[in-house]
């Protein structure tokens, strides 16, 4: 009987410590805008962005200018304008205005395309490079805390040293 007792014991303790052993999760954090911002392809996105935004700028003053000075041609001579010809240069103004305010839409959602696809593949190599090094070092969860969500967070262990290891990054 005290065997029994003795190897129920065992198998009882042995179940729980397998139980507690599942139960332990092994917690990180990253800043992941920090990591992103020190990956070498960002500067180059952002280079890239920029020149693309400042082309598109240029246009749009080139635009702008062009719409000023017919506006003020137009301002300096509509008095001796006949009606006929006042109401077709008006025409032509709002044609232009509205071309400028089209090409103006056109060139925000040029720019956010034109960033999706040069920071896309850059968000996807960090987030790869997080998922890869937390299998590799058994962290069940990974927090972002550049996002500024937590109110309360137990210790967790810095992963940023790791995963810029991972990307080859100083």
């Amino acid at each position: 009987m005290k065997r029994i007792l003795i190897l129920a014991f065992v198998i009882l303790a042995g179940s729980t410590s397998i139980v507690r052993a599942q139960i332990v999760h092994k917690f990180g954090h990253i800043n992941s805008a920090e990591l992103i911002q020190s990956m070498p392809q960002t500067r180059t996105a952002d280079s890239t962005l920029k020149k693309f935004g400042e082309s598109l700028d240029g246009q749009l003053k080139i635009m702008t200018g062009e719409y000023q000075n017919k506006v003020q041609a137009y301002q300096a001579k509509m008095d001796s304008m006949p009606d006929a010809i006042k109401a077709t240069k008006q025409q032509e103004l709002q044609d232009l205005g509205n071309r400028i305010e089209d090409f103006r839409d056109n060139a925000q959602e040029a720019i956010q395309k034109k960033k999706e696809e040069l920071y896309g593949p850059i968000l996807k190599r960090a987030e790869d490079a997080i998922k890869e090094t937390a299998k590799e070092k058994g962290y069940t969860y990974v927090f972002d805390t550049s996002s500024g969500a937590f109110l309360y967070a137990q210790e967790s262990d810095d992963m940023m040293a790791l995963v810029k290891a991972k990307l080859t990054i100083k």
